[in-house]
């Protein structure tokens, strides 16, 4: 307990040698040295699990984030540390409290930064979903694109096999009807343009000869139209519109676990709204509260030390400082006196050897 006491003593930038000195104030800097580490830990959690997303993918992605982690974690430690022991607890409140503000201000945007790679953890399941979402919209809005650039493209092409695809049907439609009206003509079925008398007769010969011919020129038209579908679909190929497909989710999930901090980041900003574009207030504050969480936890430390009275290791602080302010000036005196004595020697020897030279010559 001991060693973990000095540790913690030592995070809160306290001078353990005179802390020692007082018991009744060792919890209290326990107490802010923990918080101080503990938000230099998660500050390298996050550093890290930020930049693990920055190299993902690559064989040193882990190398990488624990390095940076490290780093980031002990760039906040040290921050937090000096932001706390610069307090001056033996200056008034209102002082403490303009010499905390900027401390606070910086704080805030720590907590910040440290907060969200933190949240793209928490909220991972909804952003990749929402990531899926927006990967299946941008492909479709992609292969929509295209298809109304190839369709410009190619417009008279296309515009002349819609239409020979509608005489087709059209012609296709009164075969099927001629041909039944010339099944009641031969099995005696009386219509307004049958005669309603069995048998083969003229009339339906007649009728037979040009259901052929109209079958032939159907099969014209469908020849120009597999000529015509065969040179479009060539074009596609061409321009790339045939490799366009939608994502199936197989595909999906492997784009979400390779989506970029920058990706993961604007997926965690939409999850505060829904589908329509409204505001989710639930997620919209579940992702605020959290913030705000780790905000306040980076603040702590500095609302610790202005919340806690002046105890006896602040006013043996002040003492030391005196002390060494006193120590300091009369160094500066001594300093000072010696270089005037010094001077004053000098100038009485310069001028003692002036005198003998002007006496010799």
């Amino acid at each position: 307990m001991n060693a973990i006491s000095r540790f913690f003593w030592f995070c809160s930038g306290a001078h353990i040698s005179t802390l020692e000195k007082h018991p009744t104030e060792h919890n209290k800097y326990i107490g802010i040295g923990a918080t101080i580490f503990f938000t230099g830990l998660f500050a390298a959690l996050s550093g890290g699990y930020a930049m693990y997303f920055v190299f993902k993918g690559d064989a040193t992605a882990v190398i990488f984030a624990v390095l940076f982690g490290l780093i980031w974690g002990l760039a906040i430690f040290n921050m937090d540390r000096y932001i706390v022991s610069s307090i001056n607890k033996s200056a008034s409140t209102t002082k403490q409290v303009w010499q905390a503000t900027p401390r606070i201000l910086l704080a805030i945007m720590i907590g910040i930064v440290i907060s969200r790679p933190l949240e793209l953890k928490i909220f991972d399941k909804e952003i990749k979903e929402r990531l899926k979402v927006s990967y299946l919209n941008n492909q479709r809005s992609k292969i929509d694109t295209l298809n109304a650039a190839f369709d410009n493209k190619y417009k008279i092409e296309i515009g002349k096999l819609n239409e020979t695809k509608a005489q087709r049907d059209s012609m296709d439609a009164g075969i099927k009807a001629d041909r039944q009206k010339l099944n009641f003509e031969i099995f005696g079925n009386k219509t307004t343009e049958t005669s309603g008398i069995m048998g083969y007769g003229p009339y339906a010969k007649r009728k037979e000869v040009e259901l052929q011919q109209r079958q032939q020129q159907l099969d014209t038209l469908s020849a120009q139209i597999r000529k015509l579908e065969s040179f479009v679909d060539g074009r596609k190929q061409f321009d790339g519109l045939m490799s366009e497909k939608l994502y199936t989710t197989k595909e999906l999930d492997s784009l979400t676990s390779i989506a970029g901090f920058a990706d993961r980041n604007w997926a965690l900003g939409q999850l505060s709204f829904t589908s329509d574009g409204k505001r989710d207030l639930n997620t919209s504050l579940a992702i605020t509260f959290i913030g705000l969480l780790f905000v306040f936890f980076e603040c702590l430390p500095v609302f610790v030390k202005l919340m806690s009275s002046r105890g006896p290791y602040d006013k043996s602080i002040e003492n030391i400082e005196t002390a060494q302010v006193h120590e300091s000036d009369k160094d500066r005196d001594f300093e000072v006196t010696v270089i005037d004595e010094v001077h004053d020697t000098r100038v009485s020897t310069a001028i003692e050897k002036r005198k003998n030279q002007i006496r010799n010559s």
